[in-house]
């Protein structure tokens, strides 16, 4: 747990210091902008920061966070799992 001391009018609050505490959940915000990812079997490498990927089918950011779906022989990402039977069974199934 980290506690951090809240600073007032230049000097510290004395003996009623107000402290904010920071959980372990507590993230710092992702970095902006869309990452370069390598998708391999059951997991991925990010090779370029960024907070998001884009869905291969629907166009919509997905971020990396709640990245579920993936094609490691397209290196694609996909929003849901219906984005990922769509492609199966789009107009470009099977190609690579």
């Amino acid at each position: 747990m980290l506690l951090i001391q809240r600073r007032t009018g230049g000097t510290w609050a004395g003996p009623q210091r107000r402290r904010a505490l920071l959980n372990r959940t507590d993230r710092p915000a992702p970095m902006p902008g869309e990452a370069d990812v390598k998708y391999v079997d059951g997991d991925f490498r990010v090779v370029r920061p960024g907070g998001f990927v884009r869905c291969a089918v629907t166009g919509v950011p997905i971020p990396l966070e709640e990245l579920r779906y993936w094609s490691v022989d397209l290196q694609e990402a996909y929003a849901t799992p219906e984005a990922v039977s769509q492609r199966q069974t789009g107009p470009y199934a099977g190609k690579s």
